[in-house]
């Protein structure tokens, strides 16, 4: 596991942030016009799978995916290369009304020159989550960070 690469620092920051609910220490690792795919393909937050785009996006996704949540990593990999980083995880989330989710995903971080995340593509079954919470509603979707 290379912990040492850019992106490979990037995500894991990321992450970090989002288990400590540090909704700015999360922001400032994203560059201004990051995409945030989270998952790739769609999901109730992102419908036609295109990506949220710019920081507004971002703090919307913060908003209604993250901030509510208890959301931890238990990291199993990390492949880096180039300036991306792939990293290997199991996502649990705990949300305000009780219910648990957990799922494994592939998430492959971009970082640019200043080490800052220019792209991140989250690899994981939406539809999967949402129907282990029952149709939950749209903010049960995405907390990769």
């Amino acid at each position: 596991m290379d912990t040492a690469h850019p992106a490979a620092v990037a995500a894991r920051t990321a992450m970090n942030a989002v288990a400590a609910a540090d909704r700015d220490a999360w922001l400032a690792c994203y560059a201004d016009d990051a995409v945030l795919h989270d998952p790739v393909g769609g999901s109730p937050l992102d419908p036609e799978g295109a990506g949220m785009r710019g920081r507004d996006a971002l703090e919307r996704f913060w908003q209604q995916a993250i901030a509510a949540n208890q959301v931890s990593f238990d990291v199993a990999a990390v492949h880096a290369a180039g300036s991306e980083a792939a990293v290997v995880a199991t996502v649990t989330t705990r949300f305000p009304h009780g219910a648990v989710a957990t799922y494994d995903g592939v998430f492959v971080y971009t970082v640019d020159d200043d080490r800052r995340i220019v792209s991140l593509r989250a690899y994981w079954d939406v539809q999967s989550l949402l129907s282990s919470l029952g149709a939950a509603p749209a903010s049960a979707a995405g907390a990769a960070g």
